[in-house]
């Protein structure tokens, strides 16, 4: 799926069928439910589930926890970058 596949997928009432697990992730997050979009990537054990998985404690304040999932997933925390940028 293309970027703007998944914006434009982002004004369905549910989430699309068939989308990849981490992309389901973030649709719901991007909806507002962070519990949920936490609650898949939580259930995963790889490298992007783990970059998401930091993004969202990232989102939530917590920066500690952010750092170990950006650690997990062999990245580097964004200081100094927006969650937008992010």
């Amino acid at each position: 799926m293309q970027y703007q596949e998944f914006i434009d997928c982002l004004d369905r009432d549910a989430c699309p069928d068939g989308l990849a697990t981490c992309l389901q992730a973030l649709w719901y997050d991007a909806r507002g439910e962070w519990d949920m979009a936490h609650e898949i990537v939580q259930r995963l054990d790889d490298a992007g589930a783990a970059r998401i998985h930091a993004y969202l404690h990232r989102k939530e304040g917590d920066d500690w926890n952010s750092r170990y999932w950006h650690r997990r997933a062999g990245s580097v925390f964004p200081e100094g970058m927006s969650l937008e940028e992010e």
